[in-house]
C-alpha cells in the first residue's frame, strides 16, 4: 500500500466473486495491481458464516485508483445507483472498454454497461462532456439526441451530429 492513503475509497459488496472480479478489471485497466488480500480468520469466518481461509477482502488498484472489493455474501446486490465512468480519449479506447467490460454482461445504453458481476460501468469518449457543455444549444441537442440512439458511444457519429452533418456522412 501507499505511505498516504487516498482519502476515499470506493468499496465493493460481492457474494464470493471478489477475487475473480478484481482479476478481471486487473488484466483489463493499465497500470493495475493487486495490492493485498485478506482472508477470513477463525472469528471472522465463524461472525459472517463466509469459509475460514476464504477471501475476505482485496485490495486492488485500477490506473491508480484504490478499491477494495469485499466477499460479503449475497445480502447486497449492486444497481445502476453507482457507477463507474472511464473517461476515454480515442476510439480505440472505448472500444477496449466497452468490450472487455461488457464481456459477459450488458451493454445497455447511451455508453452505461454492467459487467459480469453486476457492476456498472460508463464508458465515456472526453469529447462528448465538452459537446454537451458547447455554447450552442443546438449543438448539444444534436450530440444528445445521437448519443441517446447509441449503446456504445461512438465518437465520429457524435462529431458529425455536433457538426450538423447527417449521420450517414463521413
Amino acid at each position: 500500500m501507499r505511505e498516504t492513503m487516498q482519502k476515499i475509497t470506493p468499496f465493493l459488496w460481492f457474494d464470493d466473486q471478489a477475487e475473480e472480479a478484481v482479476n478481471f478489471y486487473v488484466s483489463i485497466f493499465k497500470k493495475s495491481k493487486i495490492a493485498g488480500i485478506v482472508r477470513y480468520g477463525e472469528a471472522s469466518a465463524k461472525a459472517s458464516g463466509r469459509p475460514q481461509g476464504s477471501v475476505m477482502t482485496v485490495a486492488f488498484e485500477l490506473n491508480g485508483q484504490e478499491f477494495v472489493a469485499l466477499n460479503g455474501g449475497p445480502l447486497f446486490k449492486f444497481t445502476e445507483a453507482i457507477s463507474f465512468v472511464v473517461n476515454c480519449v480515442t476510439q480505440e479506447e472505448v472500444d477496449h472498454f466497452w468490450e472487455k467490460l461488457s464481456a459477459g454482461g450488458q451493454q445497455v445504453q447511451c455508453g452505461w454497461l454492467k459487467d459480469r458481476f453486476g457492476v456498472s460501468w460508463q464508458v465515456v469518449p472526453t469529447v462528448l462532456v465538452e459537446m454537451l457543455q458547447d455554447k450552442d444549444p443546438e449543438r448539444s441537442k444534436r450530440v444528445m439526441t445521437a448519443m441517446l440512439k447509441m449503446k456504445k458511444l461512438e465518437i465520429e457519429a457524435l462529431r458529425r451530429a455536433f457538426a450538423g452533418r447527417p449521420a450517414s456522412a463521413s
